[in-house]
This record gives C-alpha cells, sequence and structure tokens, in this order.
C-alpha cells in the first residue's frame, strides 16, 4: 500500500517521499524499529513509489499495474529476502540477489531490495553485502529492515542511512483494528492498550483476554483509589491473581501499568485541560473514568505504583505465587 495509507509515521514518510522526488534518496537504507511498526509496509510502500507509473503528490498511486504486482511481491524489479526455514539468511540468498541486480531493470524504473529481519543475516552473508551496499549497481537500492540494528556488522551500518520509526500510538492502532479487521470499539481499545506501539502484537493478542485483563485491572484501580482497608486491599487482589495462571496476571498487570500510566498523563495536563490529555492516553476510551480516578493518584503515587508494577512482573517472571504477588501488590497502588 502507498505511504498515504501506512499507519503513523507521518514525518518520516514525507521526508522519504520528498527525498525520493528530489532524486537524493540514498540508495543502501536501514529501515529500524520495533517490531510489528510497518517497517517492511514502508519499504514495500517506497519500492512502489520508485516503480509506481502514475504517481500522485509524490506517492504511489497504488493501483496501477506496477503498484499492484509489487504489493504482491510478484514484480520483476522487486525482491524480497528474509530468513529461511533455519531462522538465518544465508550467503546464498544474498549472493543470488546481488547477481540479479547487476543487470538494468526489467520492467520498472529502479530494483529495489528488500532484506526483512535483517539481523538474520549470517556474518558471512553481511560481509558479501557490504561492496554493494558502498556502491550499489545504476538503478538499484537496498532495504534493509530490521527490529535489532545493532546486531548488524559496523561495516554494514556504516554504509546504509539509518531511519528510525518509533511506536505507533494506541490511537492510530486502535483506529486500524476498527477500520480494517473489524474490530470492536471495546476490543480495539484493549488490544491497542497493551500492544506497546505495535500494530503486529495488537493483532496477534487475543483480543477477549486483554478486554477481560483490563476490566479486571480498572475494577482493582477504583477499589484501591480510596482506601487504606487492609480487607478491601486483599479483596482486590483477587482482581490480578488470575486464577494461579500465569500468563493472565502477566496480561492484567501490563494492563494495570497502561493505565496507572494514563493516570499520569492526565494528571500531568488537567491544569490547562480535563480532556486535553486523553489524544495521548493508552486507553482513550476509558477517559471519564480515568479521569475520576487522577484525583487518587498523584506524581508521587503514580510513580510509586508504576514502579511496584513493574517488580511484580519481575517476581512472576521468577516463578513467585501470583497470589503472593498480587496481595503484595494491592498494598502497594
Amino acid at each position: 500500500m502507498p505511504f498515504r495509507d501506512l499507519v503513523g509515521h507521518r514525518h518520516l514518510l514525507e521526508l522519504v517521499a520528498g527525498a525520493v522526488a528530489r532524486e537524493s534518496l540514498p540508495p543502501s537504507l536501514i529501515f529500524a524499529g520495533p517490531d510489528g511498526v510497518g517497517k517492511r509496509a514502508a519499504a514495500v510502500a517506497l519500492a512502489q513509489l520508485v516503480n509506481c507509473a502514475t504517481p500522485v503528490d509524490h506517492d504511489a498511486c497504488g493501483t496501477c499495474a506496477s503498484c499492484t504486482r509489487i504489493a504482491r511481491l510478484v514484480h520483476a524489479d522487486v525482491f524480497l529476502v528474509e530468513p529461511g526455514d533455519t531462522g538465518v539468511i544465508k550467503v546464498d540468498q544474498v549472493r543470488e540477489v546481488i547477481e540479479r541486480t547487476a543487470y538494468r531493470p526489467f520492467e520498472g524504473r529502479r530494483r529495489v531490495v528488500i532484506v526483512d529481519e535483517a539481523d538474520a543475516l549470517m556474518s558471512e552473508a553481511q560481509n558479501a553485502l557490504l561492496k554493494t551496499l558502498e556502491e550499489p549497481p545504476a538503478a538499484s537500492m537496498f532495504v534493509l529492515v530490521t527490529a535489532r540494528p545493532d546486531e548488524l556488522l559496523p561495516t554494514v551500518r556504516s554504509r546504509c542511512q539509518r531511519l528510525r520509526f518509533g511506536r505507533l500510538s494506541p490511537g492510530d492502532i486502535a483506529a486500524v483494528l476498527m477500520e480494517r479487521h473489524d474490530y470492536s470499539p471495546t476490543d480495539a481499545h484493549a488490544a491497542a492498550s497493551a500492544a506497546d506501539g505495535s500494530l503486529g502484537l495488537a493483532l496477534d493478542g487475543g483480543s477477549a483476554a486483554l478486554v477481560e485483563a483490563r476490566e479486571a485491572a480498572a475494577e482493582m484501580l477504583q477499589q484501591v483509589a480510596g482506601t487504606s482497608d487492609p480487607r478491601r486491599r486483599l479483596d482486590s487482589a483477587k482482581l490480578l491473581s488470575g486464577g494461579g495462571d500465569r500468563e493472565e496476571v502477566r496480561r492484567r498487570l501490563r494492563a494495570l501499568a497502561s493505565m496507572v500510566r494514563d493516570l499520569g498523563v492526565i494528571g500531568a495536563v488537567v491544569s490547562r485541560s480535563p480532556t486535553e490529555g486523553d489524544r495521548h492516553l493508552a486507553n482513550a476510551d476509558m477517559g471519564v473514568p480515568l479521569r475520576r480516578l487522577a484525583g487518587s493518584f498523584d506524581r508521587e503515587r503514580v510513580s510509586r505504583a508504576f514502579a511496584a508494577i513493574d517488580r511484580a512482573l519481575e517476581a512472576i517472571d521468577r516463578n513467585a505465587s501470583p497470589k503472593i504477588v498480587a496481595d503484595w501488590l494491592a498494598f502497594q497502588l
């Protein structure tokens, strides 16, 4: 899909499109950033742009024969290199694509090589790429896509211009889930709040489980917000224990961390406008109840709660009892 249809990264994509229009885009690039934020899609969109028959406003049209074939990765001048069954990219794969880029484009203007999960390149394969990355053949470009750029050899990194893709906002993720994947608003916002800025993670998560985890976290926060009664706090801990299921406890703790983070955002802007911070919330659909809770959580309490949740997650990872962790956390919030 063209740049305009991608989620987020507007400023970065506009810079890339402008460089293509000025013919100043470096031919060897690294698209770096967290998993699931659209780096590979951006690389494909770039291949469309440089080969589009009828570009529109510095972007690919998305509908011409060239764009549609590139979107399906069946274009004669666009090559995808990715890990095989062994989980690595071998030197033979790299040598083959280097040989193919030595020729002039067959049907487009530019040959584009997209190396997905480039950190999976074996050292020998990376070394085989060095000369080509430094002096790519005329009318050829290479895009290395990776969430772990530091795994690449320094000699590879030094020959490429790195473009950094950030995490997506929860609002952007929720919008895509609703518009393109038929999520309900509740499911979309629950998945987005737990996705840590990754659309891929949001799509991989079970929305029903995430909704339940978020509801449990919200109820616990409401119960502990205005009470110091030990019995009530212990009762609230039952909402986190998840029946002893460690993965469920992790899910509820992450949902709780997301809401506590939102309370901090609300507290930071409340003096300017009661709703100004809503667009920055991971749980934007819960703005009203969260603003009610924010009065009970000043900056110090938010900081203390966030640190306690982090310690609770570490304890669960070390196989501590979910019940003991939940009980302890109920007295820290």
